[in-house]
């Protein structure tokens, strides 16, 4: 396994870091945070408008946190399901969020097209496995069912029940993408500052451990490390993914398994899995399970959970029936609202979108193009989407987050191996 533990990084060889801040300095907006949504950001005001200063100042690296990090899903899922939505929003906007994000699997690909961004996107749509009798009863009713013929022409899996089909998502590259952004929006004019890490953030100011930037319009892009900003750390939970990567598979392997278009997939448990086809034939897969930690403290310890990657590989063992070797173990901060309500907004000379809760790829783009619009005080179609200044309720103080959080995942891993009891 290589010293680089994380596979998509790693695979693009060493990583020249820019330079950090050399000094206080002016702009019109200032973007916290160098992966996908101060990128996405960024790109879309400077196509808008070439004249604007745009900072980004970054702690580590373009891509270091979960943009270099995830599963290469471009998905138009939401984690806030539609008919929630409809309840909280009306109908109405309920369906254009859903309709603004199927968009956005479409709006990467475009954009990576147009500029010349190399990140294997491919659109094969997205497949969850059915894989027990409590699964089956629940997935019938989806208007993507598929039965367990046309499930194993997709995807040769093991105990295949049935399916569910989405063509709204793509599988791509997620750090070629953000290293391939990085450079795009530095050609439009914009500028980066890496190594620079912002300790507190205000209306009109940014204080960095480099100098302080100010500028009319501040974003926030945090996502999974903002609980680590002065006056944030109850805002998002920052939550670990863990992820594995097996080296390249054999034709054969691929022959029965099938995944063809590089559909996405993952089955029917409520403990979230998620995998796929890389372009270079491995899986890439990953899960949630890894605990919350107290006071929302992110450390690089906290990525690597032998008991979380042993649960993996045998779960593609489970799946596929081989025991491929692994050749990359990682993981990373994701960042939960309270209300698991992503958001994007600006109020007070202050922006920022996030809380994407695992399915931030396609996401950040829109919330990019949103804030985008916002900025530049342009009323459309996305600053009216019911995402658009919404604010999720604070979480709770420790122990009380705490206790909540992991006991939420023990009862989820509790019901999914109820599930399986049941089908026995």
């Amino acid at each position: 396994m290589s010293n680089n533990p994380y596979f998509w990084l790693d695979s693009l060889g060493s990583i020249e870091r820019r330079a950090a801040l050399p000094g206080d300095r002016d702009a019109d907006v200032v973007i916290v945070g160098g992966g996908y949504t101060g990128l996405w950001t960024a790109y879309y005001l400077a196509k808008a408008d070439p004249g604007l200063r745009i900072v980004i100042v970054e702690a580590e690296y373009c891509g270091f946190g979960a943009s270099g990090r995830n599963g290469g899903w471009v998905s138009g899922q939401f984690p806030v399901s539609e008919a929630k939505l409809t309840r909280r929003f009306g109908a109405a906007k309920a369906a254009a969020m859903t309709a603004a994000l199927a968009g956005t699997v479409d709006e990467v690909g475009r954009a990576t097209a147009a500029e010349g961004i190399d990140c294997d996107y491919t659109k094969g749509g997205t497949l969850s496995l059915v894989r027990s009798p409590a699964q089956l009863r629940r997935a019938r009713t989806d208007p993507g069912f598929l039965d367990a013929e046309q499930t194993l022409a997709l995807c040769g899996a093991n105990d295949v029940l049935g399916g569910i089909y989405s063509e709204h998502c793509a599988a791509l590259h997620p750090a070629k993408l953000v290293r391939g952004l990085a450079e795009t929006v530095e050609r439009l004019g914009v500028t980066i500052f890496e190594g620079t890490r912002a300790l507190r953030i205000g209306r009109g100011v940014v204080v960095t451990d480099h100098g302080t930037v100010r500028a009319e319009t501040v974003v926030r892009a945090l996502e999974g490390y903002t609980a680590g900003l002065a006056g944030h750390r109850r805002n998002l939970a920052p939550v670990y993914s863990l992820m594995i990567a097996t080296e390249p598979l054999p034709a054969e392997f691929w022959d029965r398994v099938g995944l063809k278009r590089r559909e996405t997939f993952t089955d029917e448990r409520r403990m979230v899995i998620y995998g796929q086809r890389t372009a270079d034939d491995r899986l890439a897969f990953g899960g949630r399970g890894a605990p919350y930690h107290f006071g929302s403290r992110v450390r690089p310890e906290y990525e690597r959970v032998p008991e979380v990657f042993e649960a993996l590989r045998s779960t593609i063992t489970e799946l596929f029936g081989i025991e491929a070797p692994i050749a990359y173990r990682w993981g990373g901060p994701l960042g939960i609202p309270r209300d698991w309500m992503p958001s994007a907004g600006l109020r007070d000379g202050v922006a920022w979108a996030g809380g994407y809760v695992g399915d931030g790829v396609a996401a950040a783009n829109l919330g990019g193009r949103t804030l985008a619009d916002l900025i530049r005080g342009n009323q459309s179609e996305l600053t009216a989407l019911p995402w658009v200044n919404h604010r999720s309720r604070r979480w709770e103080p420790e122990p009380a987050r705490w206790l909540g959080i992991n006991v939420g995942l023990r009862a989820t891993a509790l019901l999914d191996a109820w599930d399986r009891r049941t089908a026995a």
